[in-house]
């Protein structure tokens, strides 16, 4: 599994117009899934993001965690991570298919709740706009395979 997290002091995500998940401070999650990746996997990076401290504490050192601060997360499906490149038109045969992903995602879901946030989200395969006020920034960019 991959995944771009960037701390945020607000984001949203709208279909058709219409906004379907919005949260104040805290993490927008651009998740991608690979064909190969499980359950353990999800889990690993469930803990990983939820407790990432790069919230600034009263010294201004990034020190507090999601908790610590009252954040939720906005979690939007982003197959495009799996991207190959070698040409100038990118292929995506690397990312999960639907059969595979959809719940994958629906899981990373569940145990980010599971942890007590709040988790927004948009819909998988549907055609987003993503909207995001970045706080620092900060952006990590974190995959399964290196964790």
């Amino acid at each position: 599994m991959r995944a771009v997290v960037t701390r945020v002091s607000s984001a949203s995500v709208s279909i058709d117009g219409a906004t379907v998940g919005a949260i104040g401070t805290g993490f927008l999650v651009l998740l991608g899934i690979g064909p190969n990746d499980t359950q353990a996997q999800a889990e690993k990076l469930a803990d990983k993001i939820c407790g990432l401290r790069v919230f600034a504490d009263e010294a201004g050192k990034m020190n507090l965690n999601l908790a610590a601060v009252g954040g939720a997360l906005l979690v939007v499906s982003q197959f495009t991570l799996y991207a190959d490149i070698k040409s100038r038109r990118p292929g995506f045969t690397k990312a999960a298919p639907p059969a595979v992903a959809i719940p994958l995602y629906e899981t990373f879901l569940d145990l980010c709740r599971a942890r007590g946030f709040q988790v927004e989200h948009g819909a998988f395969g549907a055609d987003m706009a993503v909207q995001s006020v970045n706080d620092g920034p900060v952006t990590i960019w974190m995959d399964t395979e290196t964790l």
